[in-house]
């Protein structure tokens, strides 16, 4: 920002005025505005547009169909309704504007939408935007955006121009809204705002953001404004680690004899990368900064023996550690683990969940040396004597706040969170900033790939003759499902439903039921038969997608794969190939779409969870993929985690220089970070896509 220290601090305060304080926002138009949640000038100007339209030129009339959307001009010829099978269809027939010899005509049509037949006459001149279908010779868009074409004397705003078209909600037309956000862009001329790092302006960015000039400087504003969302992200990130470092901790490490006996006796020798974590998390662990690391891995390569390696360096130094799940049937998977692995180090390990406690020896032998638990650990601080590691399991399930609690004590324990979704490195940067971070790149020698196979919800007869051959051969099986129980707003099948459906079809085979509406204790019943061999197929929901381990469970079947993210279903297709025998996965679905069969036939392809999970970034985006609504970080609306990795190394160093000059972000120019990280610390507010 240009000027003097007080004129920066206007600037900032400028753009923080409630929009009743805008003396050009009247307050017709500033009650529209606030029902898109927008209550000051600079939620004005980041209401960004969701897309354009280059209404400089306007596509013929089309006389095939198309999967890309085009954008039309014309008039109305007649406007009309009709009823089909029980749904009122209004039909608006629209006749090229510029009416020449090859010009045609499309038929724009709204399914239950009554209210149109008012808004559309005969005459009217119309935008539309959509995807032109091809039926009985005619040329059909089904429910396509459009926008009355009026003479308000603002042409230069709404046409001849690549006009920004934004995200609406009921009673804001587009045309209105076009004309405030033009009158908020003209308005920051007299603020002058600063340049971002040789860049233009950021005026000039947000002008050309809302009004582009080109496509070229479309783009350029978009990266300036990119620049600045990540500098956002990284000051928080950076400040959060700086913090971390700040802690007084202690070293939690002793000889390590007590790992080398656990590591010693495993039935295999642990894998490089396995060793190579190890040896970080040791050397964290030996200084007296709190250790703060990732550990992230695909599915079956050995997090849980490094972390139990890394909890025995805490009990031998004279620590606790604990351990916390994001589920009570993983946290008790964890317990059976730790003490069938740990019973000839004579190590003390207790079970703390919502509903059951136990501990692997006599209470009079002493405190619990090593707590496994799920959140019911953040709510139980008196079972904590001497706390040395903190290790949380499948971060993402829990948040930045969760974990913060655990470590509100003095000394800060270490931390160790695990994650068996890989995640790309633009990932790691934000949503795991503050965090070191070891990958485990490598599975155990025995490990099998698991043949996996696209097929359509048809071929369930065939699925069922093949799950009974291989329970016949000694194997068991999952059945999953999105969904507990029928809706009548999705058409999805549910796993209640379908359970009694699978019994009659598979019998005599014994096929048990497993979801989340289930208590705690019935589902130890459930998972226990099934570990057991009492369950031939276990028909379940993505309850059993992290973690559990059944090694006899060689055949998993997804139903209604296409609503799943590709990394979720890596994740439960890791649940097999677990034994020594080979494993298959079968996605079904009923969906033809290409873009749905598209997804899906990654995992054919495919083993690798690092490939996948960049898939995955690229088909969902950051805050589905990971599910960041507890990240702790300001919102990215334009910067990309996929095409804009440079501006986010970039960011980065810009962050570290800020913080670097001015720690407390006291300076007028920084207050806005400094505003951003008291957001994010309260709230908690999640990554956009």
């Amino acid at each position: 920002m240009r000027g003097t220290v007080n004129g920066e601090q206007r600037t900032v305060n400028a753009l923080d005025q409630r929009l009743e304080q805008l003396a050009w926002v009247p307050e017709p138009k500033r009650k529209l505005i606030q029902r898109l949640g927008i209550e000051t000038w600079r939620e004005l100007l980041e209401h960004y547009p969701r897309r354009y339209e280059d209404r400089t030129r306007f596509a013929a009339f089309p006389t095939e169909s198309s999967e890309e959307p085009i954008c039309l001009r014309g008039i109305i010829g007649k406007v009309s309704a009709r009823f089909f099978g029980g749904r009122k269809i209004v039909e608006a027939t629209l006749e090229d504007v510029f009416n020449t010899v090859l010009s045609g005509r499309v038929v724009c049509r709204w399914f239950n939408q009554h209210y149109l037949q008012r808004m559309l006459a005969a005459g009217q001149e119309l935008i539309v935007f959509g995807r032109p279908k091809r039926y009985k010779n005619r040329i059909y868009l089904d429910h396509p955006e459009f926008e009355i074409v009026e003479e308000e004397g603002e042409e230069n705003i709404h046409m001849g121009r690549i006009a920004p078209i934004y995200p609406l909600t009921e009673g804001v037309r587009q045309r209105t809204l076009r004309s405030i956000m033009f009158r908020a862009v003209q308005e920051l001329a007299a603020l002058g705002l600063e340049t971002v790092s040789g860049r233009p302006s950021e005026e000039e960015a947000l002008r050309q953001i809302h009004f582009p000039d080109s496509w070229p400087a479309q783009e350029e504003a978009r990266k300036v404004l990119a620049l600045a969302e990540f500098v956002a992200m990284q000051v928080v990130v950076e400040r959060r680690k700086r913090a971390a470092i700040a802690m007084a901790g202690e070293r939690h490490v002793a000889s390590g004899e007590l790992t080398k006996r656990f590591l010693a006796a495993l039935p295999y020798r642990p894998t490089a990368a396995q060793e190579r974590a190890i040896g970080e998390i040791r050397r964290d662990m030996g200084r007296e900064i709190p250790m703060s690391r990732l550990l992230q891995g695909d599915v079956g390569a050995g997090k849980t023996v490094v972390a139990a390696a890394a909890m025995l360096y805490a009990v031998e130094a004279g620590y606790q550690a604990a351990l916390m799940a994001p589920t009570q049937v993983l946290a008790e998977q964890h317990f059976d683990n730790f003490r069938r692995w740990l019973s000839a180090l004579d190590v003390r390990i207790a079970l703390r969940t919502g509903n059951r406690q136990e501990v692997s020896h006599l209470e009079l032998l002493g405190d619990s040396q090593i707590l496994i638990g799920t959140h019911a650990l953040l709510y139980d601080a008196e079972q904590f004597r001497r706390l040395g590691l903190v290790v949380i399991d499948e971060q993402h399930k829990f948040g930045v706040l969760q974990r913060a609690k655990l470590m509100e004590r003095s000394p800060v324990p270490d931390l160790l969170v695990m994650t068996a979704t890989p995640i790309p490195r633009t990932l790691a940067m934000t949503v795991y900033g503050d965090l070191e971070i070891s990958v485990l790149d490598e599975k155990p020698a025995n490990r099998r790939p698991v043949i996996t196979r696209v097929r359509p919800s048809a071929k369930v007869p065939e699925a069922a003759s093949f799950i009974r051959e291989r329970v016949e051969a000694g194997r068991q099986a999952y059945i999953i499902y999105p969904v507990i129980e029928e809706s009548d707003t999705l058409s999805l099948k549910a796993a209640t439903t379908e359970h009694s459906k699978w019994e009659k079809l598979l019998a005599p085979m014994r096929c048990g039921l497993l979801h989340g509406r289930l208590t705690p204790d019935e589902k130890d019943r459930v998972m226990e038969a099934f570990r057991k061999g009492c369950i031939d197929v276990l028909v379940s929901t993505t309850v059993i997608e992290v973690g559990v381990d059944v090694p006899n469970a060689t055949v998993m079947l997804i139903e209604n794969s296409e609503r799943f993210g590709l990394a979720q279903l890596h994740q439960l297709r890791g649940r097999i190939g677990r034994g020594q025998h080979q494993s298959y996965c079968v996605l079904l679905t009923d969906r033809e779409d290409p873009e749905a069969l598209d997804k899906l036939t990654i995992l054919e392809r495919s083993q690798n969870g690092f490939e996948i999970a960049e898939a995955d970034l690229r088909i969902r985006g950051p805050g589905d993929m990971l599910g960041t609504a507890q990240s702790g970080l300001p919102p990215l609306r334009l910067a990309s985690l996929i095409k804009d990795e440079a501006l986010l190394f970039e960011a980065k160093n810009i962050a570290r220089t800020i913080l670097d000059a001015d720690p407390e972000l006291q300076q007028p120019k920084h207050q806005r970070f400094a505003r951003i990280a008291t957001q994010t610390s309260e709230n908690g507010p999640s990554l956009a896509n």
